[in-house]
């Protein structure tokens, strides 16, 4: 039985929201037994034992070890009894329908093919989710687009995904985590970059995943799952980095990057950091001919979940303007625990432009929807 929430009645009671654009949700599994009819046969008896082998912190276990699965909300467990984010029926009762969802853009996490130590079973398993995304939810439900997840280690299987699907206008996006082996702008990951583009598909990384090493910077493993949540923004600046400094836009300059669920606050002061840099030791990068805040002008955008606090609103309205107000794209994070609400997520009023740029007409410019 579900629960009634405050927030809940007062969606019911407000007005009818604009159309909206939704760049992040997150479908899960409700079992392993739930891929076996979308993943090719000689892996069922290994996806049963097994369960795969990421590469993550905590074993077994993501960064929130020990509460709700899928990192889900309590209040977004389905009546049928499935786990939350596995139940179709249960996200347009609760989710597509009341916040007026024109487009939801699936994110999978779990099951993730490209978070596998297991090349093999990684690339098997990020076809499977490819097919389970399209006939569990994409083609049931037209609102909801899939994203084309890839064994991001492996650039020849990855190449090949994409080609399986870029044509189907069903995915809208090339799904890569932030975490690699190697930094994202490395030449090992040109050709999924150069097959997103063949397919002016954008590439979506999603903050989280693990390359093996320890989260960010000689550290070592975080003590606490609040460094561990920390380091997913830092993550996104040295991804955003990476691309931009290793040439990756002057080799594919129709090439757009949504960076997903690592906030944005943190865009201006990198930038910031990053052009001050480029100014004195541009010498090193001759081929990155212009201010790394002009090339991310042109070639990124953020999600805006999960969104910030500030005691001064206006401190975050000031951020959004320096981020650009076209760069942004709305995003609930549903069905995660901190996911965020479209009727509370600003805390300062927005002109009507800027409102449906946001929370509509700046995803479908950057997706392929």
């Amino acid at each position: 039985m579900t629960v009634e929430t405050p927030q809940a009645r007062a969606r019911a009671a407000a007005p009818a929201k604009p159309a909206l654009v939704d760049a992040d949700i997150h479908p899960t599994m409700n079992s392993a037994a739930e891929a076996l009819p979308f993943l090719d046969k000689e892996w069922h008896e290994f996806h049963l034992t097994y369960s795969g082998f990421p590469k993550l912190p905590f074993a077994a276990l993501d960064a929130y070890a020990g509460i709700e699965p899928n990192i889900a909300r309590r209040d977004s467990y389905p009546p049928s009894g499935r786990v939350p984010g596995s139940d179709l029926d249960f996200m347009r009762q609760q989710h597509l329908d009341p916040n007026n969802i024109e487009i939801g853009m699936l994110q999978p996490l779990a099951p993730n093919g490209g978070w596998q130590r297991n090349v093999e079973y990684g690339t098997a398993l990020a076809a499977c989710v490819n097919r389970w995304q399209l006939e569990a939810w994409a083609e049931p439900e037209p609102r909801l687009r899939a994203s084309i997840c890839v064994m991001q280690e492996d650039a020849e299987s990855s190449v090949a995904e994409i080609r399986r699907h870029g044509n189907n206008p069903r995915f809208a996006q090339v799904s890569l985590g932030q975490r690699l082996v190697e930094p994202l702008g490395r030449k090992r990951y040109w050709p999924v970059f150069a097959a997103a583009q063949e397919f002016d598909l954008p590439i979506g990384i999603h903050g989280g995943g693990n390359g093996g090493a320890p989260v960010f910077g000689g550290a070592g493993w975080a003590s606490y799952h609040i460094q561990q949540h920390q380091s997913i923004h830092a993550g996104m600046a040295a991804v955003m980095a990476s691309l931009i400094l290793e040439g990756v836009f002057d080799e594919f300059p129709r090439l757009k990057v949504i960076l997903v669920e690592g906030a944005f606050t943190w865009i201006p002061t990198a930038l910031y950091r990053l052009d001050a840099l480029w100014s004195r030791m541009r010498s090193e990068l001759p081929r990155v001919k212009e201010p790394p805040s002009e090339i991310f002008r042109r070639h990124f955008w953020a999600s805006t979940q999960p969104m910030d606090v500030f005691d001064n609103p206006a401190d975050l309205r000031t951020l959004m303007e320096w981020v650009g107000w076209d760069r942004l794209l709305f995003a609930t994070d549903y069905p995660h625990w901190d996911s965020d609400d479209p009727h509370y997520v600003f805390p300062f009023p927005l002109a009507a432009d800027l409102k449906e740029a946001i929370f509509n007409s700046n995803a479908k410019r950057v997706l392929r929807v």
